[in-house]
C-alpha cells in the first residue's frame, strides 16, 4: 500500500491509470454477473468505483475530471452520429409526444423536491437531490451559479454538490429499478419488444418489388423511356427493356424509343406500380430478370467523396456507362432511386447493365469496403470541437439571472445528430463503421461510471449511514422514481407505447447514459437510442432551466 501510494506521487499518471484499469476490470466482472437473465452490465464499474474511491484509490481531481467529461462525450457524440439520419424522421413521427411526457417528468421531479424541502430536508441539499437524482451534471453548475449570484456562504453553499455525490448512484439505481419494475409489472419481453419496435419503424415503409409490363398504349409508340407519363410522379424506374419480336434482353436507357409489345422490367412500391401499369399496358408473363441478354446487375456501396451529395441524376451513370440505378438501401430502408435522390456515404445502389458498364460504376461510386469499414478521426475530432463549442455557447433566457448552456454532454450529441443528418462537408464524412461506434460508445461510457464512482466513493457510505445521509437517500429515491414510474405507467396503460421507446424516454428524460446502456443491453438493441436523443436536447435544456428556477425559489 505504500508502495502504491508513493506511485501516486510520483507518477500520477501511471497511478491514474493504475486505478482506473482495475476499477473498469472488477466492474465489468461483476456487472457481467447474471442472475435470471439480469446484470448490472456497464453499470457494474459505478460500483466498483465507489469502493475503491471508499478504500482511497483517488487520483488526481483534475484528471478525475478530465476522464469523466471525456468519457461522456464520446459516449453522447457517438450515439447521436448513429441516430442522425434517421433522428428527424423519428421526430417527425412521435417527437411531440414523447418531448411532452419527458416534460412532465422533468416538472414532477422539480416538484417534489419543492414538497421535500418544506417538509425539512436542507434547502441547499435539495437543489443536489435534485441533480444527483436525476443524474444532471449540468444542471448541479447551473444551481451553483445561481447560488453564486446569490452571495450564498459557506458551509451551505457546499451543500449542493455533496447532496449531488450522494443522490447519483441512487439516481442510476432508481433508473434502472424504474425499467425493471416497468418489465415487471406488464410482463414485457424486452426482445420481443425491440423486434416489434423495428418493425413499427418500417411499417410506414412500403416493400419495392418488381413487374413486367407489355407496352400496350398506342399513345406511347415512339416516346422514349425516360418520357413516360407519370414515370417520375410514382419514382418508379425502369431496370430492363426488350424489343417486340426480340429475344435479347437490354438495359433500359432514358433515350431508348417505345413501340407497342415491348416489355418492360419496372421496379417501385405496389402502389405506384399498379398507377404505371395504368399508362403502359398489362402485366408480361415474361420475366425480363430470367430471359437471356447482356445484362446483369450489381450492388455497390458509396463510398467516393467526390459523389457525395449528388443525386442520382447528377451522377449520370445512365449517360456515361449505360448503367441504370434502380435501389437504394440506406440504413436498411430500400428506396427507389428516383433522379432527385441525393446520395450519402455507405449508400447501397443496385445497379443493372452490361459487364463494362457496371465496371465502370462501380469505380466511380467508389465500393470500397476498407473505406467504408476505415474510422476517420479528423471529422470526428472536428465534430467533438463543435460540438463543445457549441455546449459553451450561452442561451440567454428572459427572466434567469444566468444564462444556460447545453454543456459538455449535450453539445457533442445535438451537433452529432446534425452533422450526421448532413453526412459530409468538402473531404469531411461523418461515417463512422458500426464495430468503432459501439467501442468508443462502450469506452466512454465506462470511464465516465469509473470517474463518477471514484469521485463519489470517499464520502460515500459515511454519509449515507448517517442520519441526514439515509434521508438524502430516501428524498433521492422519491424524486428519481415516482415521476418515472408514473409517467412509464401512463405511457404504457394509455398510450400503449413500445417497451423500448418507454426506456428511452425514460433514461433521455434524466439524461440519464447509464441506463441506455442498461436498456439496449437487456434488449440487445439500440432501439432506445432513438427516443433517448428525440428527448435529450429538450430535457436537458429543462434541467438546466428547472435547477436554476429551484435555486431562486428555494434559497432565494
Amino acid at each position: 500500500m505504500d508502495a502504491f501510494s508513493d506511485l501516486a506521487s510520483r507518477q500520477p499518471i501511471a497511478h491514474a491509470i493504475l486505478v482506473l484499469s482495475v476499477v473498469v476490470v472488477l466492474g465489468l466482472s461483476v456487472g457481467g454477473l447474471k442472475y435470471r437473465g439480469l446484470g448490472l452490465g456497464t453499470v457494474g464499474v459505478l460500483f466498483s468505483g465507489i469502493v475503491a474511491g471508499h478504500f482511497g484509490w483517488t487520483i488526481e481531481p483534475a484528471v478525475l475530471h478530465f476522464v469523466k467529461e471525456f468519457g461522456l462525450i464520446l459516449f453522447v457524440f457517438t450515439i447521436g452520429l448513429q441516430l442522425g439520419p434517421g433522428f428527424f424522421a423519428a421526430l417527425r413521427r412521435n417527437g411531440l409526444a414523447l418531448n411532452s411526457l419527458a416534460l412532465v417528468t422533468v416538472l414532477l421531479g422539480g416538484g417534489l423536491t419543492v414538497l421535500l424541502a418544506k417538509f425539512g430536508i436542507n434547502p441547499f441539499a435539495a437543489l443536489g437531490l435534485f441533480s444527483g437524482a436525476t443524474t444532471n451534471t449540468p444542471s448541479l453548475g447551473a444551481a451553483q451559479q445561481t447560488l453564486g449570484t446569490l452571495a450564498v456562504a459557506k458551509p451551505e453553499s457546499d451543500l449542493p454538490a455533496l447532496a449531488y455525490a450522494v443522490a447519483y448512484p441512487v439516481g442510476i439505481l432508481g433508473i434502472i429499478g424504474a425499467l425493471l419494475l416497468l418489465k415487471v409489472l406488464f410482463r414485457i419481453d424486452p426482445e420481443a419488444e425491440a423486434r416489434r419496435f423495428n418493425e413499427e419503424r418500417h411499417a410506414g415503409i412500403e416493400p419495392l418489388t418488381r413487374v413486367n409490363l407489355v407496352v400496350e398504349n398506342a399513345n406511347l409508340a415512339g416516346t422514349a423511356l425516360g418520357d413516360i407519363p407519370g414515370l417520375r410522379e410514382t419514382g418508379v424506374v425502369i431496370s430492363r427493356y426488350r424489343r417486340a419480336g426480340e429475344t435479347q434482353t437490354t438495359n433500359a436507357a432514358d433515350e431508348t424509343l417505345l413501340q407497342p409489345g415491348d416489355i418492360l422490367l419496372a421496379v417501385g412500391t405496389a402502389k405506384n406500380l399498379e398507377r404505371f401499369q395504368r399508362v403502359v399496358g398489362r402485366r408480361s408473363d415474361v420475366d425480363l430478370m430470367k430471359t437471356p441478354g447482356l445484362v446483369t446487375y450489381r450492388r455497390v456501396l458509396v463510398t467516393h467523396r467526390d459523389v457525395l451529395g449528388k443525386t442520382v441524376e447528377e451522377l449520370g451513370l445512365d449517360q456515361l456507362y449505360n448503367v441504370t440505378v434502380t435501389r437504394v438501401t440506406r440504413a436498411d430502408i430500400e428506396m427507389t432511386a428516383v433522379p432527385e435522390l441525393r446520395l450519402q456515404f455507405g449508400d447501397q445502389l443496385y445497379l443493372v447493365g452490361d459487364e463494362a458498364g457496371l465496371k465502370k460504376a462501380e469505380h466511380a461510386v467508389g465500393n470500397s469496403l476498407r473505406e467504408l469499414n476505415a474510422t476517420h478521426f479528423v471529422p470526428v475530432f472536428t465534430g467533438i470541437a463543435l460540438g463543445v463549442i457549441a455546449g459553451l455557447v450561452p442561451l440567454q433566457v428572459p427572466g434567469l439571472p444566468v444564462p444556460v448552456k447545453l454543456g459538455l454532454a449535450g453539445g457533442p450529441l445535438v451537433l452529432a445528430i446534425l452533422l450526421a443528418r448532413v453526412g459530409h462537408f468538402g473531404p469531411l464524412v461523418w461515417h463512422m463503421p458500426v464495430t468503432a461506434n459501439l467501442a468508443f460508445r462502450e469506452l466512454g461510457i465506462t470511464l465516465f461510471l469509473a470517474c463518477v464512482g471514484l469521485g463519489a466513493g470517499e464520502k460515500f457510505f459515511s454519509t449515507v449511514f448517517a442520519g441526514t445521509g439515509l434521508a438524502w437517500l430516501g428524498a433521492a429515491a422519491v424524486i428519481t422514481m415516482v415521476p418515472l414510474l408514473l409517467v412509464g405507467i401512463f405511457a404504457r396503460r394509455r398510450l400503449q407505447l413500445n417497451y423500448m421507446s418507454i426506456c428511452g424516454l425514460l433514461a433521455g428524460s434524466m439524461t440519464d447514459p447509464p441506463a441506455l446502456a442498461f436498456a439496449s443491453s437487456i434488449s440487445k438493441s439500440d432501439a432506445p437510442s432513438v427516443a433517448y436523443a428525440t428527448v435529450y436536447p429538450l430535457t436537458m435544456l429543462l434541467r438546466i432551466l428547472s435547477a436554476q428556477l429551484l435555486a431562486l425559489l428555494l434559497c432565494g
